[in-house]
């Protein structure tokens, strides 16, 4: 335990010691410079830290234990991951990071809907921003949850102090170093989880077969290996895919990559490390039902197979690969909702455009404290619900939200600025209510909220004013490749 312990430490430091690295450089930076990193990430940073903001703890917690608990019918949602994350590298990236330079550099999400249709209204700013901090803040929470879980199950810390320790390292690099810091992070956690994940499972189905397992195939629960439970399960783990379209905090990372050459890398990178993550998340699962049997936790079926089979040396590494996720996820996280407000919300609005660098800096960096306070009374209410939970109701409303409006503001010409808003605006609320509503349904209120976005998105658009010439002129050059 104490082994453990110390090695959680090291990594720790570790992380540390990226964000003060980054933050002597930024001593002459701007706002540029910390939430996106110059525009200057190179494709294997770019790839690996989309995909490590991306699986938070839930794919080393979260999509195990319902797997784990649940049946083969749960891997449904890593198929739909798995679909919708190739096709955002595929379709979107390209097109978005030439359009985010054309469209007077934007550097945030918000900004490139707003000067998308070179508007001065800072209307779809405000919303933007509105929507982040909230929804942000519900999934920054789940990851400092995972950290609590991880240390009281492991070194026995009480979990409400595991999370305050977690939070302020995250914090602290975040604070510090900005977006380059959290990609360097997010690329060494990167590797770091694709390590423990290829090895666990193999380790373990290799002492099943040697008839060290507590279970067989046949004494798991009836219905287990059954892979179509319900339509409601098939298409709610498909309807996962959509969020990726929509999730801010991962495809900024499209808009940093320093050319068009790099992103078809980063997208060969990224696409293959995830598809990895994925598959090997699932079988940690299946290697949990038939190496451990029935546990009383399913979520800590990754954690009881590492500190089974290994040392406590390699088991600390291992597990480390969960405070890799979920601090990987919760920085970027904490960068995207202080970028949306700072750079959308403060600097146009409350100073008119007359901060500094220096203070767009400080803001963003109160910001992400600010925000980070808020997750952490989030994860510590033992009301909160699980960690699956939170990432799921956080994923669905960025995912309805943003999805059909940065897909349609790529490939259609029609598009305006009333039919983006209202898109947002439907896509959120009808996420929210059917969530309250209509959850008994089973289906995962992405998928109406994904669709009803969508539609309204096309509708309103239809119904007002065709766009000016200059905005379809840009909207022709970056479809064409002029730009980039």
């Amino acid at each position: 335990m104490n082994i453990e312990l110390i090695v959680f430490m090291v990594y720790l430091v570790f992380m540390l010691g990226i964000g003060l690295n980054f933050f002597l450089r930024l001593r002459s930076g701007n706002e540029k410079d910390y939430f996106l990193g110059g525009r200057n990430m190179g494709p294997w940073v770019s790839a690996l830290s989309a995909g490590a903001s991306d699986m938070s703890a839930w794919v080393l917690m979260g999509l195990p234990a319902s797997v784990y608990a649940l049946g083969t019918g749960q891997i449904w949602i890593a198929i739909g991951l798995a679909i919708g994350y190739a096709l955002s590298w595929i379709l979107e990236a390209p097109r978005l990071r030439r359009y985010s330079l054309a469209a007077k550099d934007s550097i945030t999400i918000p900004q490139y809907l707003t000067n998308r249709f070179l508007s001065q209204n800072k209307a779809m700013q405000v919303i933007c921003a509105v929507i982040f901090l909230i929804a942000y803040t519900v999934y920054a929470a789940s990851s400092i949850k995972a950290c609590g879980t991880l240390f009281n199950t492991v070194v026995g810390i009480d979990t409400n102090t595991a999370m305050y320790l977690a939070a302020a390292i995250i914090i602290s690099y975040t604070f510090l170093g900005g977006f380059s810091a959290v990609s360097w992070t997010d690329f060494f956690q990167g590797m770091l989880m694709l390590a423990a994940l290829l090895i666990t499972p193999i380790f373990a189905m290799a002492l099943v077969r040697s008839g060290r397992g507590v279970s067989t195939l046949d004494s798991v629960p009836a219905g287990y290996w059954k892979l179509f439970t319900s339509w409601q399960d098939v298409l709610s783990g498909l309807g996962w895919g959509l969020g990726y379209f929509g999730m801010p905090h991962i495809i900024i990372r499209f808009m940093a990559v320093r050319s068009d050459a790099d992103i078809k890398k980063s997208a060969r990178i990224g696409i293959s490390w995830t598809v990895l993550i994925l598959l090997f998340s699932v079988l940690s699962a299946f290697a949990g039902r038939l190496f451990l049997g029935e546990i009383s936790d399913s979520s800590t079926v990754f954690i009881q197979i590492v500190r089974k089979i290994f040392p406590p040396v390699i088991s600390g590494l291992l597990l480390s690969a969960i405070l890799a996720a979920s601090m990987s996820t919760a920085d970027s996280q904490l960068l995207a909702s202080a970028s949306a407000f700072a750079s959308d919300v403060y600097k146009p609005i409350i100073r008119k455009d007359k901060a500094s660098d220096k203070e767009m800096l400080w803001t963003g960096r109160i910001v992400v404290l600010v925000i980070s306070i808020a997750a952490l009374l989030i994860a510590s209410n033992p009301n909160s619900g699980t960690i699956m939970n939170l990432v799921s109701n956080a994923w669905g409303v960025f995912g309805a939200a943003f999805g059909p409006v940065i897909l349609l503001s790529l490939f259609w010409r029609r598009l305006t600025f009333s039919g983006a808003a209202a898109g947002i605006i439907t896509g959120t609320l009808v996420d929210i209510l059917w969530l309250a509503l209509l959850s008994s349904t089973g289906l995962y209120e992405i998928i109406p909220g994904f669709l009803c976005g969508l539609c309204a998105t096309v509708v309103v658009s239809l119904l007002s004013k065709e766009p000016s010439k200059e905005v379809t002129d840009l909207f022709d050059k970056v479809a064409t490749g002029k730009i980039g």
